[in-house]
């Protein structure tokens, strides 16, 4: 089974990539997504919440800033700029069960670039 790292990894190289479908192997079939825009549930909520973010900044240049993972519980803290929009505070949180994502925390604030 891999180690939260290595989901949290995989994830984030997946996310850098724009495989969101890839990136569905991480995620366990019943996810809860709890996000500034509300909550997302199973597959279909990741994919949810990734089309939002994709909505506001498209093709962004994302920069994760800091990781903390401690067992199961991870944490980033990211930014992403277009020319036209940008995130300065982006911050997620993640529990991993069994090498998977069950529960995540989105945090962003759009702004103009």
């Amino acid at each position: 089974m891999r180690t939260t790292t290595e989901v949290i990894h995989d994830h984030l190289g997946n996310r850098l990539s724009a495989d969101v479908e890839a990136d569905l192997s991480n995620y366990a079939p019943d996810i809860v997504m709890l996000t500034g825009s509300g909550i997302y549930r199973g597959l279909d909520g990741v994919r949810a919440c990734a089309a939002e973010l994709d909505r506001l900044l498209g093709s962004a240049v994302f920069v994760y800033r800091h990781t903390l993972i401690d067992g199961d519980y991870g944490y980033l803290e990211w930014t992403a700029e277009t020319g036209e929009s940008q995130v300065g505070d982006g911050a997620d949180s993640f529990v991993v069960r069994d090498g998977l994502i069950v529960m995540q925390t989105v945090h962003y604030t759009v702004t103009d670039g």
